[in-house]
């Protein structure tokens, strides 16, 4: 069986739902313990603006997944009661299925993303992953590169989607994007404010742990206003 991720996200609207999105980052905890062939999960907030900001966006949350396979993936996203929670209660949602390509660190002292040995076939976009938990004596020094990347990232017109979610305000960050192709992404990664912040953070152990995916975007579910068409790159495997 693959490995099977889920990146779902959820918008609400209104002070109410926006309210009980913000509690559910602690109460939702009790419903993923447990649950059939999760092996991983993450509740998230989100930034503001391009959404690497440390400013949150009271609107916008994330549920991170890692299961067994698809199959039971889709099934235990229908059934549990908890993403009918959150489905009921968002304006809109999103969920991005991903198969793991690579992956290298680790996440609270795991590696939760298992690559395929699976090969593929077609085309679909690629999908990358950064998970940093910072120092908090760097914690001053790591946002100042960040505008300037945002910036940069904003403006780049390969990027099909780009996110910035975490677990923790200021010191637990992860940043979600997806590239047409492995080249555009490196060329954003190993240029500009992006690569100097890369340099700074290896050479001032800035991160007490840090984690690098890549992902095949296989297939998305919902709508997102700032999301991207599958249509047909669209595939079942």
């Amino acid at each position: 069986m693959t490995a099977q991720v889920c990146l779902s996200l959820f918008r609400f609207q209104g002070f109410q739902n926006k309210l009980w999105a913000f509690s559910m980052m602690g109460r939702a905890r009790r419903y993923f313990q447990n649950m059939a062939h999760l092996n991983f999960w993450k509740l998230c907030g989100s930034g503001t603006g391009e959404g690497f900001t440390p400013q949150p966006n009271w609107a916008v949350y994330a549920i991170l997944t890692a299961w067994d396979d698809k199959i039971s993936a889709k099934n235990q996203l229908h059934q549990q009661p908890i993403f009918k929670l959150y489905t009921d209660k968002a304006e809109e949602h999103w969920h991005i299925w991903l198969q793991p390509q690579s992956s290298r660190g680790q996440w609270d002292g795991q590696q939760p993303f298992i690559p395929t040995t699976e090969k593929t076939c077609g085309q679909a976009p690629l999908a990358v992953l950064t998970r940093a938990s910072l120092r908090p004596r760097f914690a001053r020094q790591f946002w100042q590169q960040v505008p300037d990347i945002s910036k940069r990232i904003g403006q780049n017109t390969d990027v099909l989607f780009k996110i910035g979610i975490g677990e923790i305000p200021l010191l637990h960050q992860i940043t979600f994007s997806i590239w047409p192709d492995a080249h555009s992404m490196s060329q954003f990664a190993h240029q500009g404010p992006h690569a100097c912040a890369i340099k700074a953070v290896r050479q001032g152990d800035w991160f007490r742990e840090d984690l690098y995916a890549r992902f095949r975007v296989v297939e998305t579910q919902g709508s997102w206003r700032e999301g991207f068409a599958m249509s047909s790159q669209q595939e079942n495997y």
